[in-house]
């Protein structure tokens, strides 16, 4: 056992890795996400692989097991964000392993190449873990909170970062 825990960029030919660990942080954590198991279970090969060409799906491994996930889209976001990350998630058996950390640390490694130099994101606003997670990371909050589309009663607030470039 290598014991070494490496950043993946999948390619739309992967879609079945990225469709497995996804479906996986649905069942898991659902509370954690405005997907919903039932229905990302039932999209087509041609929905993953669509998702996967807007976006950059990133997976951290260890000894070909696949711990946490999460997707960056280049696009001009709320806050000046210059990508907006989402799906984010790792598995409850390595939080605190450096899993999480080491898609952030990829993502700022690339992020000149790439055009990630002021990320956003959306949390929950109940999501008190991933909150802490995302404030050592050095993310602070921006705007107000915001309702739920996807799940009435919810709501989620935006958080930026800026990103050191490399």
């Amino acid at each position: 056992m290598t014991n070494s825990l490496r950043v993946e960029l999948l390619s739309p030919d992967e879609w079945e890795r990225y469709r497995t660990i996804r479906l996986r942080a649905l069942e898991t954590n659902p509370e954690a996400f405005g997907g919903k198991l039932a229905e990302e279970s039932a999209y087509p090969e041609s929905h993953w692989r669509a998702e996967m060409m807007k976006s950059d799906v990133l997976i951290a491994a260890r000894d070909e097991v696949d711990l946490a996930v999460m997707y960056v889209e280049v696009l001009a976001g709320d806050h000046g964000a210059t990508c907006w990350i989402g799906g984010c998630w790792s598995d409850p058996d390595v939080r605190g392993t450096g899993a999480f950390r080491a898609l952030f640390t990829y993502l700022d490694s690339h992020a000149g190449e790439k055009n990630w130099s002021r990320q956003g994101l959306g949390v929950w606003a109940d999501n008190e873990v991933a909150i802490a997670a995302y404030k050592k990371l050095g993310f602070e909050f921006s705007g107000d909170l915001m309702p739920s589309d996807r799940q009435p009663g919810r709501l989620y607030t935006h958080m930026v970062r800026n990103t050191p470039l490399n």
